[in-house]
């Protein structure tokens, strides 16, 4: 059952009507002035149009559903290509800890990549992504040639701060500090407990293989203990005794 519909739809038609046809005598108060002045035909926001299929054909049930009208659109970058084989290029550089602590968002727009190093930046991946990007739409650069360039400003740059690591830690050596087990001492010692766990797991599953080997012969008795049975004492054919002879 449909519900009422109370919007005023042709008042002044049926009113107009009315009075033609004498089934009322004199106008309503309102006639005049709504004959003159007519109200719009909805008060309300007007309903959104339904958006139909590109070809405008009416909807059957026997036509097919776009799948993917709903997808996203694929997002891409400029830079995405760059970082994409910078790191398969480089894949143990996605090993290393980085630093996503951001002050205000803002952190990228005051960068200026002219220099591969920025003051407050942690050098990786990303930095000679954007290194070579700047090379390429502010210098006019190719893009094997701006990978060239920045890859080595890397590769330099990588190689100060190893040496300084290391010179930072033979000086704390030197003066008595304990740094503990390295991360690769960390990664043997867990290696050799794992074989060791296996190597215990494997001597048990042999010496358990052993042991059913030869329980597996041990139910078969030997020759010498095997007693002879009565049916074979009663076919076994007893030798006569040679005849007695007296000597005169």
């Amino acid at each position: 059952m449909r519900g009422r519909n109370l919007k005023a739809a042709r008042v002044y038609q049926t009113a107009a009507a009315l009075l033609e046809f004498g089934s009322i005598q004199q106008p309503p108060v309102w006639f005049k002035t709504i004959g003159s002045i007519p109200p719009s035909e909805i008060l309300t926001r007007t309903q959104p149009p339904i958006h139909r299929d590109w070809d405008s054909r009416p909807i059957s049930s026997k036509r097919r559903k776009p799948s993917k009208m709903f997808k996203p659109l694929p997002i891409e970058y400029e830079e995405d290509q760059l970082r994409h084989e910078f790191y398969r290029d480089h894949p143990w550089e996605l090993a290393r800890p980085r630093v996503v602590l951001e002050n205000d968002g803002k952190d990228g727009q005051r960068c200026n990549w002219a220099q591969i190093q920025q003051h407050g930046r942690q050098l990786n991946g990303e930095s000679v992504v954007q290194r070579q990007l700047y090379l390429i739409n502010e210098e006019g650069k190719a893009k094997a040639e701006a990978y060239d360039i920045a890859r080595k400003e890397f590769y330099a740059l990588r190689h100060e701060e190893e040496v300084e690591q290391r010179v930072a830690r033979e000086e704390a050596l030197w003066t008595g500090a304990y740094f503990g087990m390295s991360r690769l001492d960390i990664s043997m010692q867990l290696e050799d407990k794992t074989y060791e766990g296996w190597k215990k797991w494997a001597t048990e599953k042999i010496q358990l293989f052993e042991q059913q080997k030869d329980s597996a012969y041990t139910s078969i008795p030997d020759a010498e203990e095997v007693a002879p049975t009565e049916d074979f004492l009663d076919e076994t054919p007893v030798p006569e005794e040679p005849p007695k002879t007296t000597v005169v």
